[in-house]
């Protein structure tokens, strides 16, 4: 998937704009983030759980070639093909090489992130192999030809009638209307490409090193048939998702889905290990793991190490208010939301996303519903801080910054401007004690309003306040 965070900006200003889209976006509220409420209270202990689940991530990154090791000696004990993945090309590549060899012509696949990162369906048509997405959103926007606007519900930003223009006009078929008829002719087209499939490829959401495992969860069947009908299956995951045991994973299971879609448990929970046996009914009997690394062992050791606890649930991103007014399409690549504001620079270069690190309100929403207690809004500081290092900040912003930063070294200075600035603030704000425009920073009055201040400085009232 092509990167194109360098437009941020420009396409805020789109999404704003999106009634649509605007419309579209209100679904996180009841979905997602009232889901999650409704549920997350389930777990008797919640920050415990976290704890531990963040102590089990934690485990794993601080000896991350042990536990890849690990993982692949026993899945390759269990018939296993593992390959090592430097890059998304080398992704491409591998699993174009897996199809040669195997005479597929076909491949059916469930949702990857990873993939998509990758850009594997459009190398795949290119080496001759036709893909069909059989998660119902992703399914959707191939027919659309756009990318993900989100980790778990990629289409979040279509909405129904949409969604029927597009399935009336790419399959050929009356327009339907009703959620059920939509799912049930999506379901009639899937269904030959289970069946006739070559390949299934699929992405993973752990890697059991105990037992040389990919554990991966759903809420449609799809996942399953993809795994289990074609006679060759990959997986394909990052690096990092590897995790020590089984009993290591029901932990994170237990927070994941209420993290991401606010239901206690998925509907399937898949561990698959191993090709399949003589004794087995279904399996593939060709199974290749890819794990990619793609910039992932650079933060590794590194100030900017804890982001790799990600488990992509997508809470950071149904909780941000930056997230709920935009979407995820202007975030420009394949992660949006906060944790997108992080891989992206980290993974694609800060150089290529600056606006990213500064796509946040710093509320802090996104490191109180973290699963993992990523601390997400420090790590936005220090990608904010490299930024300052590499004079990568305009000169305007460098120059308020350090007046700032200068007057809040000067304490008798500071108390004088803020006493002149909050009555002038005042004083423009009008009858209606609203600033429309604010000299010198219109990029916060452009699109709102702010209060106006009331004329005096905390330190002001907090002392009438005391002598009261």
């Amino acid at each position: 998937m092509r990167n194109t965070s360098i437009d941020f900006k420009s396409q805020v200003t789109v999404k704003l704009a999106d009634v649509k889209l605007q419309g579209a976006l209100s679904r996180l509220q009841t979905r997602f983030v009232e889901g999650r409420s409704a549920v997350i209270g389930e777990i008797d202990d919640l920050p415990a759980t976290r704890t531990a689940a963040a102590a089990i991530r934690d485990r794993v990154l601080n000896d991350l070639e042990h536990w890849l090791l690990h993982f692949e000696q026993q899945a390759t004990a269990r018939g296993a093909i593992v390959h090592w993945a430097e890059t998304g090309e080398d992704v491409n590549r591998i699993v174009a090489e897996i199809a040669a060899q195997h005479g597929v012509k076909t491949a059916a696949k469930s949702k990857s992130m990873v993939s998509e990162e990758c850009g594997l369906n459009d190398a795949l048509e290119l080496a001759g192999i036709k893909v069909m997405e059989t998660d119902l959103g992703e399914y959707i926007l191939q027919l659309a030809h756009e990318a993900p606007s989100h980790i778990v519900a990629p289409v979040v930003h279509k909405n129904k009638e949409e969604i029927s223009d597009l399935f009336a006009e790419k399959h050929q078929l009356p327009r339907k209307t009703g959620i059920a008829e939509l799912c049930r002719e999506a379901r009639e087209v899937l269904r030959p490409a289970f069946l006739n499939a070559d390949m299934g490829i699929s992405g993973a959401n752990f890697l059991v090193a105990e037992t040389g495992s990919v554990l991966i969860v759903t809420n449609e069947g799809n996942g399953r048939l993809v795994t289990t009908l074609p006679r060759v299956h990959v997986a394909i995951t990052g690096i990092e998702k590897v995790v020590p045991t089984l009993e290591d994973v029901t932990t994170l299971v237990r927070l994941l889905p209420r993290s991401a879609t606010g239901q206690s448990i998925t509907n399937y929970v898949s561990v698959l290990t191993g090709t399949k046996d003589n004794a087995d009914h279904d399996g593939p009997e060709h199974f290749h793991i890819i794990l990619l690394d793609n910039g992932r062992s650079s933060l590794v050791g590194s100030e900017m190490q804890e982001m790799l606890r990600c488990i992509r649930c997508g809470a950071c991103m149904n909780h941000c208010p930056v997230y709920q007014n935009i979407g995820g399409h202007a975030y420009g690549w394949v992660y949006p939301g906060p944790m997108g504001s992080i891989l992206t620079p980290l993974l694609g270069g800060i150089e290529k996303s600056p606006d990213l690190p500064n796509a946040s309100t710093l509320c802090g929403a996104c490191a109180v519903v973290c699963p993992v207690k990523i601390p997400l809004p420090d790590l936005l500081r220090k990608l904010r801080e490299k930024q300052m290092e590499r004079g990568m900040k305009s000169r305007q912003e460098t120059f308020m910054l350090k007046a700032w930063a200068w007057l809040a070294l000067h304490p008798a200075i500071y108390a004088l401007t803020t006493k002149i600035g909050v009555r002038f603030m005042s004083m423009l704000g009008g009858k209606d004690k609203l600033l429309h425009s604010l000299p010198g920073a219109s990029g916060w009055t452009n699109g709102r309003d702010f209060p106006a201040p009331a004329g005096r400085t905390f330190r002001e009232m907090y002392r009438q306040g005391k002598r009261k």
